[in-house]
């Protein structure tokens, strides 16, 4: 009785607080949907919010776009280091994929060097130390029998292209083991980045193979088997299946190897099978060919009398050297005649064929010509050789001194100097060194980045040979064409279009290769080129592109390109098509309810004035 007259009194004072005696809140119907990562994003409407039941979960307010990346950049202009930075964009692109890529888009130029080479290098070496969140399908040798099962892990439907490593040549960093998981994440992120291929339909896939790496199997960080590398045999039944597994749940899908150390028998082996590349030895010699092209057409030195001598004659060297010659017949010379424009440096000198027992990949290039005299050093070679083009793949940092510089100048108007090692550290020259010791007379391209040089009060931008030039669009081309392989034809026609891919002023400025910045359009065209080459070799499923214009061709691969700032529409879509249907048509729907929250005819959003 004392308690429901104190209740009594408190209700007349006001001080306590009342029930609720009107109708139930209103409930918004049971939905399947589970909000993604990307549905958090806080430049989303209120509206779409609702819609996609992440209403109050976020900060109220509607980000515009260019507030999402001020804070962004804000973030990562406070890390530290190259690898703290790293680390915020991975979490980025988890959980705000579309954010993530706006900022890409609008900075490629600075943050492509943060989620590849080269932090990625670091990435991958402190892989297991820093693992903070799943990234990619890890598939190991434990699971051989059943590689198929694991693959059905993979939660997306659908998967257009995936890139695959086994850690075992990282950046030239050694075997790393399933610490390579790195390189899969941050190529696709340039698939995504440069072509516009959709990232919930990339697959970064590393495969635990054992590792080489001792101080690796011994750290108890290290998070991959403790095994050694498996045999060339078995890693070879390995492949077998898992390129069967793949293509049997994804028939269409494109595979790109990456960073095996070696490239070469599985090149062999599926090329004519599956829908597979290598960017290692495909895309690194069709990156190449394209400034190639470029330098040759700009030293005014017709193709018949270029003379290149080519510091490095590994086989991944040799194989470069192989597709710059398509170029020459290309112009009308033999295949004889294209060959003898090359002349390989290794470690014991000019390669001929009476020097003693070559490597066998060496043999298409060794010299008869040479009269029975050996030329040990490149100084050597330069003064017999008198070349109007001097190329690297030696990892031999300095190697072109400033003597050897020099004297290329004085032997051509515009020498071609192509120091292409990475890193930096390896590469054959610096920039500076090579405007420096040439007067500012060679065309220039290196493998490393190296920055824009002052020189006689000009400024002057290096070429850098960066393989995601040309390996986007070679797979954006093979997913759109649905080729059923990738063939040489559409690796020379990627570096072609390349080659033709820099605006008059660009070429005008003695660039090699296109401002990068500009990656997007440049991806337009490689693709186009792969498509028509795909098409030509009669390897495309998708015949009704071959009936429309080289400018319809274009339209249709933008049309097909991933946006991240167009990716919102498809909600607000869902939204109207919502609203049409529980209004009857679109017209009556405008500013109704259907029940949790209002809806009108167009919802808006806080970046449609972008």
């Amino acid at each position: 009785m004392s308690h429901n007259r104190n209740a009594s009194n408190a209700s007349k004072s006001g001080g306590a607080p009342h029930a609720n005696i009107k109708a139930a809140h209103h409930q918004a119907p049971a939905r399947n949907h589970t909000p993604a990562a990307a549905d958090y994003d806080t430049s989303l409407s209120i509206e779409a919010r609702k819609y996609l039941r992440t209403y109050g979960l976020t900060p109220p307010r509607v980000d515009t776009y260019d507030i999402q990346n001020q804070r962004a950049l804000a973030i990562l202009n406070s890390k530290k280091t190259p690898i703290e930075q790293y680390q915020f964009l991975s979490i980025l692109r988890s959980t705000n994929v579309h954010l993530f890529y706006r900022l890409l888009s609008k900075n490629v130029k600075e943050l492509t060097p943060l989620i590849y080479t080269p932090t990625v290098g670091e990435a991958c070496q402190r892989w297991s130390e820093l693992y903070i969140q799943p990234e990619g399908l890890y598939l190991s040798f434990e699971d051989k029998g059943h590689l198929h099962s694991v693959i059905q892990n993979w939660p997306h439907h659908d998967v257009d292209i995936t890139v695959v490593t086994d850690g075992s040549r990282i950046l030239g960093l050694g075997d790393l083991g399933v610490n390579g998981m790195g390189i899969p994440v941050g190529k696709l992120s340039l698939y995504t980045a440069c072509a516009g291929i959709d990232p919930m339909k990339t697959l970064p896939l590393c495969l635990d193979l054992g590792t080489s790496n001792e101080a690796f199997r011994s750290d108890p960080l290290y998070m991959g088997s403790r095994r050694e590398k498996v045999t060339a045999e078995e890693e070879k039944e390995f492949l077998d299946e898992m390129m069967a597994a793949l293509t049997e749940r994804w028939p269409g899908i494109v595979i790109q190897y990456e960073d095996f150390k070696n490239p070469f028998p599985s090149l062999e082996r599926y090329a004519e099978t599956y829908t597979m590349f290598n960017d290692d030895i495909q895309g690194t010699g069709a990156v190449i060919l394209g400034g190639f092209i470029n330098g040759v057409k700009q030293s005014k030195v017709a193709p018949k009398d270029q003379r290149a001598v080519f510091l490095g004659a590994g086989s991944a060297g040799v194989g470069v050297a192989k597709q710059l010659t398509e170029f020459f017949m290309k112009e009308g010379l033999s295949e004889e005649e294209a060959k003898k424009r090359f002349w390989l440096v290794d470690s014991q000198g000019l390669v001929t064929s009476d020097r003693g027992k070559l490597a066998e990949h060496k043999l298409y290039f060794a010299r008869d010509d040479n009269e029975g005299k050996q030329y040990k050093t490149l100084d050597e070679i330069v003064e017999y050789v008198k070349p109007t083009i001097l190329m690297g793949l030696s990892t031999i940092g300095g190697a072109f001194t400033p003597h050897i510089l020099t004297r290329m100048a004085e032997l051509n108007d515009k020498p071609v100097i192509f120091p292409l090692s990475n890193p930096s550290s390896k590469s054959e020259c610096t920039f500076e060194d090579a405007i420096k010791y040439t007067k500012g007379k060679c065309l220039f391209a290196s493998g490393s980045p190296f920055p824009t040089l002052k020189f006689e009060g000009k400024d002057l931008t290096p070429g850098q040979g960066n393989n995601m030039y040309v390996f986007p669009g070679i797979g954006l081309g093979a997913i759109l064409s649905k080729a059923v392989s990738v063939t040489q034809n559409m690796i020379y026609a990627s570096a072609e279009a390349l080659s033709t891919s820099l605006l008059p002023e660009e070429v005008k400025e003695n660039w090699l290769y296109p401002d990068i910045r500009r990656i997007r359009e440049v991806s337009v065209e490689v693709t186009r080129g792969v498509i028509r080459a795909a098409q030509a070799d009669k390897v495309d499923r998708e015949l009704a592109l071959r009936n429309i214009s080289d400018e319809e061709l274009d339209d249709f691969i933008r049309n097909r390109m991933y946006d991240p700032y167009t990716e919102h529409d498809k909600v607000n879509e869902e939204l109207r098509e919502l609203a049409a249907h529980v209004m009857g048509s679109p017209q009556e729907s405008h500013g109704q309810s259907n029940g949790f929250g209002k809806i009108t005819s167009r919802p808006s959003t806080a970046n449609e004035t972008k």
